[in-house]
C-alpha cells in the first residue's frame, strides 16, 4: 500500500505541473513550450521537467527504471 500512496504523490505532482504549464501555453496562445521566448530559463517549465525527473523515479537517487 505504501508503494501505491508514493506512486499517487510523485503523480499527483507531475498532474498539477502539467496543469500549470498548460495554462502558462494558453496565456501566450502556444502549443508547445519550444517557440516562448521565456524556454531557456522559465521556472514553470524547470519545475514542470523536475517533476516528469521526480515521477519516473519515484523519488528514488539514481537511475530511471524502465
Amino acid at each position: 500500500m505504501e508503494n501505491s500512496q508514493n506512486k499517487n504523490q510523485w503523480d499527483d505532482a507531475l498532474e498539477n505541473q502539467i496543469i500549470g504549464l498548460k495554462e502558462c501555453q494558453k496565456s501566450y496562445n502556444l502549443d508547445s513550450c519550444t517557440p516562448c521566448e521565456k524556454f531557456f530559463d522559465c521556472e514553470i517549465r524547470k519545475k514542470y521537467v523536475i517533476a516528469v525527473y521526480e515521477s519516473m523515479n519515484k523519488g528514488s537517487t539514481g537511475g530511471f527504471e524502465f
